[in-house]
């Protein structure tokens, strides 16, 4: 979805002139579209997650409705695979390593996919601090996935995804979404499951799939108890 300027205003709850400065300096994604500015909403949202700026969202019709949980991570992750010691010393030979992999769905094209992935670090680095990154498509819907699969991929070798806190990424989550909507969702459940310290030390100590796995059943398990108390309230 392209945003205008009030939009990614109201999104990131900031005046339009502070917009405006943002894109002079070159620190808001911003694309020119007949003499008047847009946003990819998918770019905004992970600008607003690497700068940890929180977004105000409308209820809109296509969202969940009240107290509805949104798509489990963990099945996400179940579709894609954890995998351990993906080899490269750089971030393209990481990619190539990622794209070979078995979670791959079958239909798509390695190749397209490594060169979107290329792509997308090319208008903006996919690290959100903390040795994570979130490699992705810049178009979700170009795949053609069913549903939302995510790879959690380990590195052999700590490696610099241009991150802006410097350090070097250790953990990949490799995003792959049938709608733009999908995609925002497994990106909040990721930010969502990051809040949490046992999870990390789960991910630094490289832990074992159940583990992680069964973390992240807890973790939802967790968040749906109040929301079943809202629905019967």
């Amino acid at each position: 979805m392209q945003l205008t300027i009030r939009d990614a205003a109201r999104l990131l709850q900031v005046s339009e002139k502070t917009i405006y400065r943002w894109i002079r300096k070159g620190e808001l994604p911003a694309y020119r579209f007949h003499e008047q500015y847009r946003f990819n909403e998918v770019e905004i949202e992970e600008w607003a997650a690497r700068h940890r700026r929180p977004l105000h969202r409308a209820p809109g019709p296509e969202g969940p409705p009240p107290g509805a949980l949104p798509p489990s991570l963990a099945d996400a992750i179940r579709r894609g695979g954890i995998h351990y010691r993906i080899d490269g010393r750089t971030r393209d030979q990481v990619f190539k390593s990622i794209v070979a992999l078995p979670g791959i769905p079958a239909h798509v094209g390695r190749t397209s996919l490594l060169e979107m992935l290329r792509t997308r670090e090319r208008i903006a680095a996919t690290a959100i601090g903390g040795g994570i990154a979130l490699p992705h498509p810049r178009h979700p819907l170009a795949l053609g996935v069913d549903e939302p699969t995510v790879l959690l991929c380990f590195l052999e070798h700590q490696v610099d995804f241009g991150a802006l806190d410097g350090k070097p990424v250790h953990t990949v989550f490799l995003i792959l979404s049938p709608t733009v909507q999908a995609h925002l969702q497994t990106l909040a459940r990721i930010g969502f499951v990051m809040q949490d310290p046992a999870f990390r030390r789960l991910l630094e100590r490289r832990a074992t799939r159940e583990a992680i796995l069964d973390r992240l059943d807890a973790l939802r398990a967790r968040e749906a108890a109040p929301a079943r108390g809202r629905g019967a309230a």
